[in-house]
């Protein structure tokens, strides 16, 4: 048995569940989420979209009021709010997959077909520690994006296909891109002048080529970091369908990485436009986050250590 293997669950008493009843086009609505949930005995929060409402805060006063768990059906940007006051108070956390992306749900090997079933996490579930990333004060689950690569992960045709929309699409960005010079560092290495960054919550795949797939493992104490630079439409477009990218650096690092720009903030935070005030420190918070999930899952994969990512691979 590996230092972080899955644990079996001993149940949540009083667990919280926040459901945002639009995300994924309405999942949650579709699947009764909220409703089976209660049956498990959880306390359900609505998120009533008329009304400006503060998920941390709700997610605190829920803790306060005794909740031992906190779950989230609902996008990534969502799940990260309520990750972060999970992780801070010591509780369990709960994914449910309902938004439209699920980048997280995906890469913790849950249900595609079925949202409701992660709900067997709180009565047949086991426990796993992962990683969560930080910009500045705010964590991120996925991946924090700069420049080209923030301008695709918002684009409406990425959620459906992203590896065909990437290749289709990011050259057009990265040759069109007119935001602020970025400067990204991160321990010995320098990277000046990149046209795209991408900072991932442990690093994608490397038979990924740019770097917007799946995550081999979430517990890896690792940020990813990809960054990239212009050149003919074309010849990007053909270099990401080889696997061969050119201008490319990816990094695997357990450092710090510090994102310069000559602007006072950069958006892209899980896909959301989230403002970042500059310079943009991200770093790695190991095994922080006490993640429940079902004992059985569809998309589980090995919990063999990552392999080839311990050097910088740089292709000019």
């Amino acid at each position: 048995m590996s230092e972080n293997a899955p644990r079996p669950t001993t149940g949540a008493r009083r667990p919280c569940l926040i459901v945002n009843p639009r995300s994924g086009g309405g999942k949650a609505s579709r699947f009764r989420i909220a409703e089976r949930a209660r049956t498990l005995g959880a306390q359900v929060f609505l998120i009533d979209h008329s009304l400006p409402q503060d998920l941390a805060t709700v997610a605190r006063r829920a803790v306060d009021d005794g909740a031992d768990l906190l779950g989230v059906a609902g996008g990534d940007g969502t799940q990260a709010l309520v990750a972060e006051v999970a992780a801070e108070s010591g509780l369990p956390f709960v994914v449910i997959r309902a938004g439209t992306r699920n980048h997280f749900a995906m890469d913790l090997g849950l249900d595609r077909e079925d949202p409701s079933a992660a709900l067997e996490a709180l009565t047949d579930g086991v426990e796993r520690r992962v990683d969560l990333g930080y910009a500045g004060e705010r964590v991120f689950v996925n991946n924090v994006s700069f420049g080209a690569y923030a301008a695709l992960v918002q684009d409406p045709a990425y959620r459906d296909d992203k590896l065909g929309t990437t290749v289709r699409v990011l050259p057009e960005f990265l040759a069109r891109h007119e935001g602020p010079d970025l400067v990204v560092r991160a321990g010995p290495l320098t990277v000046a002048g990149p046209d795209a960054v991408l900072v991932s919550n442990n690093p994608y795949q490397a038979d990924d080529p740019a770097g917007l797939g799946r995550r081999a493992h979430l517990d890896s104490g690792l940020l990813g970091v990809l960054t990239a630079r212009a050149e003919t439409p074309a010849e990007t477009a053909a270099r990401l369908r080889s696997g061969q990218p050119h201008g490319l650096t990816r990094l695997a690092t357990p450092d710090d990485v510090v994102v310069y720009a000559d602007a006072p903030a950069l958006p892209g935070l899980d896909g959301e436009a989230v403002s970042l005030p500059t310079p943009v420190r991200c770093r790695i918070s190991p095994r922080s986050l006490r993640v429940w999930v079902p004992r059985h899952r569809p998309g589980a994969q090995s919990a063999e250590r990552p392999t080839g990512w311990a050097a910088i691979r740089r292709v000019v």
